[in-house]
């Protein structure tokens, strides 16, 4: 509504024509407006005009009479604003409510708030008064309590009973005079478990009235420094000088940990030793034993390879060592009779387990003789793809059998296995094998070790020697007797009772029982539930299993046993300790695992670029045959590799790209296709998973129980990427006598065929004054006006050369053929 100058004013039906209006806004503020109402000019029908009408705006106008509503409007117009006043209206009504809610809501908020804030800083006011009555309480005991001490050293019956009594009426009236503050609070809803009014949703979404709460440690902390300040001064604590461990590397909050020392502090030191760094980061041990004396410590300067100082590595003293039975290792030529001799002495067909006769692995085994002595001998194989393996027999044994067959003499592996005990400054007993053979000469066999530096007693040497035959038992007896002299003058002895310690003779992965290690016991005795670390593996002896297949609780020096438990597979040769906790095994490990990861890291990365370049452009010309090993055992599958790394040449080589024990799974087949690699298994076979993989893939997997037929496949597989030999075979020369000039041909050159036989098929050189200068292939071979194939000695004939022409009279042209001739590798 307006009035006539533009102004905008409020009117009020019904009421009067001016008059005061109380307006109310939110916050509590109220504004007085002046209204005026103003009637409506109808014009009515048939009425003068200029003559004014009533108001047709009032709400009790009916609306079905048309004499008492503005000309013009009708029924439903009309209807339609009266339903829209009415909403107005209704809606004014609700807000003018909602705010008044709101408004009364706000303000029981703030007088909830007000309250929370008394009662809280009551209970503050009470909880250090109580503290400071408590610290008060404290020392006015100190004080009597130093009293009665002192009036205890001055007179000889003191009478602390009196002491006591005082401190009761006091106490209970600080008691009385607290009580009633406390109550006044509770009453009045200070406590936190007793809140007036309800949870509303500000103070839901708000996390309650002071959002975190704080800990109990920092109230104990809270009040700790109240009842200090009560007592006039901060206690000083007393400081605990700690033996800090300083590797040469460490990082700042670790630091601080050893050091229990605050973070923020030691970073602070750092700082203002001119270090700008976080508590992330590594510092080197010469900074951090500076902060380290900051600080007040102790510095114990330790290096990672300390983790391996828990292995005990005392000498054991002269009356804790007890005899021990020896170890005989066998070693000889492959198929000299080795494992057959030491079947006949402890009457067992282990030559039937393997294949085709020949042993594949180290067998350790436990002989007890006639006369009661315990032997421990292993069994080496004797094939030269094992030389690592009898290496390592030889360092754990204490004796070595030669064993030469007395029909074929000495072989390069006798010669080998010589060598080695030679090494290892074993003592060595010769076993001349197979002299039931007709063709056996044991005086033939003497004579060729004397080549060798071996010289027996039957020639005047100190090395015994002693006929035997593995079939016949003969001469069985007399080396048994050899074996135990030997022994006694060697007089082994060991200390049982203390942490084993043994050697890893063979490792494998069973598919029942995990992990398994042949291990031969050198010092020590091991237990079942021993704690033990083996090379890069660690574990927990689960069970023993001795060489006869049983069960046993523990294992004695020189006694061999397969160790079930481990975590991991570990190579053959690895030295088995036991340690006290399983932690410290696994610290050992660890670090020997990345002391082996940095070493080959090392390896990898000694080289320089021009090396490495040099390295690349050689490879570029050397073609790679990669195949993938799985055996049954560490140690064939090691023999396997170095025999892979033995085959090939300059232009061909083996790469294997794995090589583990275990079946052969699916994830090889992965690696073997992405490679086109085959996948090679030594008395392994793939599982159901990894042969599909192979038929979808078509990855060639190939089985072995014979390291001969292993080497042969894979050396013809090599020999295969070697590319044909070229052979250049003369047969012909050719002298030019005259040039023609042809068309549509070229120079043509009149030839007189001087030796041999001229083909058109075949290669052809130009030599002017003995000196090639075009080689290529001939265009056209004419004699006379006819294309001939071939021309015979003596006779005349035209050529012309493919793309060349500068031909003169007096050249000689060689005629050759190339032949390609298949190379094998040796």
């Amino acid at each position: 509504m307006s009035d006539n100058d533009g102004k905008k004013t409020l009117g009020v039906r019904g009421g009067p024509r001016s008059g005061n209006v109380k307006q109310s806004f939110s916050h509590g503020r109220t504004k007085n407006v002046v209204v005026e109402t103003k009637r409506k000019r109808i014009v009515k029908p048939g009425a003068k005009h200029g003559a004014a009408g009533a108001s047709g705006n009032k709400p009790n106008t009916p609306v079905g009479d048309p004499s008492k509503r503005p000309a013009g409007i009708s029924d439903s117009e009309m209807e339609r604003r009266m339903k829209a006043l009415q909403a107005a209206k209704e809606r004014e009504a609700e807000e003018a409510a909602k705010r008044a809610a709101e408004e009364k809501a706000r303000e029981e908020e703030r007088q909830r708030r007000r309250e929370e804030a008394e009662a809280k800083e009551r209970e503050q006011r009470e909880a250090e008064e109580r503290a400071k009555a408590k610290a008060e309480e404290e020392e006015r005991k100190r004080r009597e309590a130093e009293e009665a001490a002192q009036k205890a050293a001055a007179a000889p019956a003191p009478e602390p009973e009196r002491a006591a009594p005082k401190a009761a009426p006091r106490k209970e009236k600080e008691r009385e005079q607290q009580q009633p503050r406390g109550g006044k609070g509770r009453g009045r809803g200070g406590d936190d478990g007793r809140r007036s009014g309800k949870l509303t949703l500000n103070q839901a979404l708000s996390g309650g009235e002071g959002g975190r709460q704080k800990s109990m440690a920092a109230m104990k902390r809270k009040q700790e420094r109240a009842r200090q300040k009560a007592m006039g001064g901060t206690e000083q604590r007393e400081k605990v000088v700690r033996d800090v461990q300083l590797p040469e590397a460490i990082v700042v909050s670790e630091l601080a940990n050893r050091m229990a020392e605050r973070v923020g502090d030691v970073v602070k030191a750092l700082m203002n030793n001119g270090m700008m760094v976080t508590q992330n980061q590594t510092i080197d041990a010469d900074t951090a034993e500076l902060i380290i004396e900051e600080f007040g410590h102790k510095v114990v300067r330790v290096s990672d390879s300390d983790v391996e100082d828990v292995i005990d590595q005392v000498e054991d003293k002269e009356e804790d060592l007890k005899p021990r039975p020896p170890v005989i290792t066998i070693m000889g030529h492959v198929d000299h009779g080795k494992t057959s001799l030491l079947d006949a002495i402890r009457d067992a067909k282990v030559v039937s387990g393997e294949a085709g006769g020949i042993t594949q692995h180290i067998g350790a085994y436990q002989v007890t003789t006639d006369s009661g002595s315990v032997l421990s001998f292993l069994d080496t194989p004797g094939h030269a793809a094992f030389t690592s393996m009898r290496s390592r027999g030889a360092h754990v044994t204490d004796i070595v059998v030669l064993v030469v067959a007395a029909d074929d003499a000495v072989m390069p592996q006798t010669i080998e296995a010589i060598n080695h005990a030679k090494a290892a400054e074993v003592p060595m007993i010769v076993a001349i094998n197979k002299c039931d053979l007709p063709a056996a000469d044991p005086d033939q066999v003497r004579a060729d070790l004397l080549r060798h530096e071996v010289i027996v007693e039957a020639m005047s040497g100190d090395v015994q020697d002693v006929e035997v035959s593995a079939v016949t038992g003969d001469g069985l007896d007399e080396l048994l007797e050899a074996i135990a002299l030997q022994a006694e003058i060697l007089e082994l002895k060991a200390n049982p009772d203390r942490a084993a310690e043994g050697a890893v003779i063979e490792a494998q992965l069973d598919v029942g029982r995990g992990p398994v290690a042949t291990v031969l016991v050198q010092r020590g005795t091991l237990h079942q539930g021993d704690i033990f670390v083996v090379g890069e593996q660690y574990g927990k002896v689960r069970a023993l299993i001795n060489d006869r297949g049983e069960r046993v609780k523990e294992a004695g020096p020189s006694v061999p046993v397969e160790v079930l438990g481990l975590n991991g597979t570990p190579e053959a040769g690895d030295v088995l300790n036991v340690v006290k906790s399983e932690g410290q095994a696994r610290e050992i490990a660890e670090y020997r695992e990345k002391a082996a990861k940095e070493k080959r890291a090392a390896a990898g990365a000694g080289t320089s670029l021009e090396q490495l370049l040099a390295k690349a452009k050689e490879d570029e010309n050397v073609k790679e045959l990669p195949v993938l090993v799985k055996a049954d055992v560490q140690g064939s599958a090691e023999a396997i590799v170095q025999a892979m790394e033995k085959i090939g040449n300059d232009e061909v080589r083996v790469r294997v790209l794995h090589s583990g024990v275990g079946a052969i799974t699916e994830s090889d087949v992965g690696l073997a296709e992405a490679s086109g690699a085959p996948v090679l298994g030594f008395n392994v076979r793939a599982n159901a998973p990894a042969r599909n993989s192979a038929n979808q893939k078509s990855v060639e997997i190939r089985y072995y129980s014979v390291i001969y037929d292993l080497v042969d496949d894979v050396k013809a597989a090599a020999s295969g990427l070697l590319g044909a030999e070229i052979r250049e075979k003369f047969i012909g020369y050719a002298e030019i006598r005259e040039v023609f000039k042809v068309t549509g041909v070229g120079k043509v050159a009149g030839c007189l065929v001087t030796e041999g036989i001229a083909r058109r098929s075949a290669g052809v050189r130009l030599l002017r004054d003995d000196v090639v200068i075009h080689e290529g292939t001939l265009k056209t071979l004419k004699r006379f006006k006819d294309e001939v194939s071939e021309v015979q000695s003596g006779q005349e004939c035209g050529m012309a050369f493919e793309n060349y022409e500068d031909i003169r009279p007096g050249d000689v042209i060689e005629i050759f053929e190339r032949e390609e001739i298949e190379r094998k590798l040796d």
